[in-house]
């Protein structure tokens, strides 16, 4: 196994400590939730890790690589006909998010999902907002959507981009040669297909009724995808109070996008009868045997790679990250795992230099904690645990619903810290703050 990879399972670790997370903690960093919520989070961590190991072989490839940066169209690594679906948004956004950051002259960004793709990519907050809805509604497939929450929130306050990064995302196109993509391409990057409307047929054979009703569905669809569209930014967000509230619209949208189709959806599942429902609702049974297959030879690949006393370890971490899932998880309490999480916290929240290189007076250091204390909570309310996915398209919609509006409330809850935050900075306090996310991803 590399060295880069047992640094990051060492990090996996580090956050399956939160496990067992105590009392103390909990007072301190406000996580009222109790220890189950941050090993829940710390769950994200561990599940997309066989994932990541070979969507970052996928990104090394030069063929995905230039695809993945054609700005005119960022879903060209399609073409490269990769098998399992997360390799390929992983090579697509990680290239993208990565070409603005620091030149693009690292392969990691603290900022990333679990399974190798980003939530931000340069200025674009969740580019494939439309591929992940069709997939968590029709497919049954939410894990994608799942990925979404604290990590994110984090790197809106923190943003890793300096000013002259994110420029470069929204400038005009210019030589041939360019490697950042526009902002405009990224957002286009869920535009690959809509409904699958030809698999939907060949599974229920609608007559003529139901086909036009699936061809109604098919066009709310569309106007859905336009929707999430429109809320793309047409400048780079510089402020923490910019993205939050892009992080915003960009919800807004999703969810509007949902309202759309839902009745589209109930009228063309109405139309069916008890046989043709059933098969519809295998679509998403079929999604996932065949992604658990594809994660099985993965799996199988690493087996015959490494040494079967590392794949023991792969193993155990494995069974952590599902026993911290259970609803019946009982964390114990150990001093040492405590200052591990301390330590952790402090790395991503590091208040007392905030408070030191801001100048921050005891006011506007109590406004920060309950900004961190605020932030910190969406570990619990945005749960990356896999959910069993309901049976029916229509429960599928209202679970994806109610995922995202419990994601915009948590960031309206931040964004309200944030301003309480400001509200009494200087310009040159604001400045400061600015400039944390940038120095921390240099």
């Amino acid at each position: 196994m590399s060295g880069r990879m047992g640094l990051a399972l060492t990090g996996a670790t580090l956050l399956i400590a939160a496990v067992l997370l105590p009392e103390r903690a909990e007072a301190q960093f406000g996580i009222r939730g109790g220890p189950l919520g941050v090993a829940r989070f710390a769950v994200g961590h561990m599940l997309g890790m066989s994932r990541l190991r070979h969507s970052r072989m996928a990104v090394r490839g030069s063929r995905y690589r230039s695809a993945a940066l054609r700005s005119q169209d960022p879903r060209g690594a399609e073409r490269g006909r990769l098998a399992n679906p997360y390799m390929l948004r992983a090579a697509l956004t990680a290239q993208a998010a990565l070409a603005g950051w620091q030149g693009g002259r690292r392969m990691q960004g603290w900022w990333r999902h679990p399974d190798g793709s980003y939530g931000w990519t340069g200025p674009v907050f969740w580019p494939f907002a439309h591929d992940d809805l069709t997939n968590a509604i029709i497919l049954g497939d939410a894990t994608s959507l799942s990925l979404y929450g604290y990590g994110d929130i984090y790197a809106a306050i923190f943003a890793p981009y300096a000013a002259t990064e994110l420029a470069a995302y929204t400038a005009p196109q210019g030589r041939r040669g360019r490697r950042v993509p526009t902002a405009e391409a990224l957002c286009e990057a869920s535009d690959s297909g809509g409904l699958p409307v030809d698999r939907i047929a060949a599974a229920v054979a609608p007559n003529e009724l139901q086909r036009t009703a699936l061809d109604e569905l098919a066009s709310a669809w569309s106007n859905a995808r336009d929707i999430i569209r429109a809320a793309c930014p047409a400048q780079a967000p510089t402020a923490a109070a910019e993205r939050l509230g892009l992080m915003r619209e960009r919800l807004d949208a999703m969810i509007k996008a949902i309202d759309a189709v839902a009745p589209p959806l109930a009228k063309f599942t109405d139309l069916l009868d008890d046989e043709q429902k059933a098969r519809l609702n295998a679509l998403g049974s079929e999604r996932r045997a065949a992604l658990a297959s594809m994660q099985r030879k993965d799996l199988n690949k690493h087996l015959n790679q490494d040494s079967s006393k590392e794949a023991n370890k792969d193993s155990s971490k494995d069974a952590q990250a599902a026993a911290a899932c259970s609803a019946d998880a009982d964390p114990r309490y150990d001093e040492k795992l405590q200052r591990q999480y301390e330590q952790l916290v402090q790395q991503q929240w590091p208040a007392n230099d905030i408070a030191a290189t801001l100048r921050l007076d005891e006011t506007a250091r109590a406004r920060f904690e309950v900004l961190q204390d605020t932030a910190l909570r969406t570990m619990q309310t945005l749960s990356p645990c896999p959910a069993e996915a309901a049976a029916t398209p229509q429960a599928r919609l209202a679970a994806a619903k109610a995922r995202l509006e419990a994601m915009l409330a948590a960031v309206n809850g931040v964004a309200d810290a944030l301003d309480d935050f400001e509200a009494d900075l200087s310009d040159e306090q604001k400045a400061g703050f600015e400039a944390i996310g940038p120095k921390r991803g240099a």
